[in-house]
């Protein structure tokens, strides 16, 4: 038995609680927070929330028999997810960064064989244990900026052996890293060159070879593909996903980054738990993914890194989607760790007020991967995964640009920053 853990005296505590739903609309900007608040912790769970006289009343008598941590003029909010990440990858592509910034395409970079195809070479190239060691160092990162899970996508084999290989890495990582991973397939993450001509014959090798062997051995809970033009159409996009569904994976997809397509009422229509990307996404569907209640996971670093107009977040909250925000890391268009820094570009390029941006980032993230049960909010009963911040308040959290504020993070009660 561990000590208990009491948290208290923070200058404001932002609770997100109450409801296991995503929130829309007005309810993004309900932070639950509390001033002078405390957090009673045992075993790894939250047990007690509220005021710090409150608990005192309440807990005060073992008082000794605690560890009793003080976070006073300090803010402290859930620990932070990231929905959408790439962060098990071979290789660098620094060298595509500065070709982009010679005015050459994202997309014709790909289709050169750059891209996407680049750091598939690599990783295929790559063993289990130099793709293990280099992720391992991203999740560290993750943890110093106050992220305590996070989805990974594989997508860097497209081929049945490194797709594996890559969820391999993932699982590994799950069971010796503080940062929880909640892992999707994403074979149809691009189509190999080798398939150039031939890609409904690759779309069948994903559906018949590898969602069930990914799903045999139960390495991934979510199944992804880029619907794009240019990679995967609407209809074979439809039919990967349904395949993932007969085999209990869970459809996710990349929709409309690059031109409209359809791919946001492509996520309405197959019960998509979220819609990543969306920066072109037509007014329609927008509606669409509304009325069905899929997750606009939006990316806002990777529109500033690719230099594009940003998705409509704004609209997307006041139509009643339910928005989650995301770092996207990968080596290509969004090499970054930092959820703070995505958390200001939320507020300056989606239009988000700094509370939608927390929510975004926390128990909407935490819906968009089906973990707010046990995350996402800090509330009895969850687990305790915690970040105290070098700021009074969470605005001043969103307004102070490009620093790292985590002053201590907690992974189930363990302090681990």
């Amino acid at each position: 038995m561990r000590r208990p853990l009491w948290i208290k005296h923070a200058a404001q505590l932002v609770t997100v609680a109450g409801g296991k739903l995503p929130r829309t609309g007005t309810g993004m900007s309900e932070l639950g927070l509390i001033e002078d608040g405390s957090v009673w912790i045992e075993n790894g769970e939250i047990k007690a929330v509220g005021t710090t006289a409150g608990l005192e009343a309440e807990f005060g008598e073992w008082e000794e028999d605690a560890d009793v941590f003080e976070a006073t003029g300090h803010l402290v909010t859930p620990g932070l997810i990231d929905p959408h990440t790439h962060f098990v990858y071979g290789g660098s592509r620094e060298k595509e960064f500065e070709m982009r910034l010679e005015g050459v395409a994202y997309m014709d970079i790909m289709n050169a064989g750059g891209g996407i195809h680049a750091t598939a070479r690599m990783t295929r190239e790559a063993t289990e244990e130099e793709l293990y060691r280099q992720a391992e160092r991203r999740l560290d990162s993750f943890l110093r900026h106050g992220v305590t899970t996070v989805e990974g996508k594989s997508g860097y084999g497209m081929d049945l052996e490194t797709e594996l290989k890559q969820l391999y890495v993932m699982k590994h990582l799950n069971e010796q890293h503080p940062v929880d991973i909640v892992p999707t397939f994403m074979g149809a993450h691009a189509v190999p060159p080798e398939y150039k001509g031939r890609e409904d014959e690759f779309v069948s090798l994903v559906i018949n070879e590898m969602i069930p062997a990914v799903a045999s051995e139960k390495l991934a809970v979510y199944n992804d593909v880029f619907c794009e033009v240019g990679v995967y159409t609407p209809e074979q996009s439809r039919r990967i996903l349904e395949a993932g569904k007969k085999h209990g994976l869970v459809p996710k997809i990349h929709a409309d980054e690059i031109e409209p397509y359809g791919g946001a009422e492509l996520a309405a229509e197959v019960g998509a738990i979220s819609a990543e990307h969306l920066l072109k996404a037509s007014g329609g569907g927008i509606r669409r993914m509304a009325e069905a209640g899929v997750i606009a996971c939006l990316l806002p670093a990777t529109a500033l890194y690719l230099r594009e107009e940003a998705a409509r977040g704004r609209e997307m909250i006041d139509a009643g989607v339910p928005v989650a925000i995301s770092t996207d890391c990968n080596p290509g268009s969004s090499p970054t760790t930092s959820m703070p820094l995505v958390m200001n570009l939320a507020c300056i390029s989606l239009r988000m007020t700094p509370a939608e941006a927390l929510t975004a980032s926390t128990i909407n993230a935490a819906c968009a991967i089906g973990i707010q049960d046990k995350a996402g909010s800090i509330e009895p009963g969850k687990q305790a995964d915690l970040v105290m911040w070098n700021v009074e308040n969470y605005q001043e959290l969103q307004y102070l640009f490009g620093v790292n504020h985590v002053g201590a993070v907690w992974k189930r009660g363990e302090k681990v920053i």
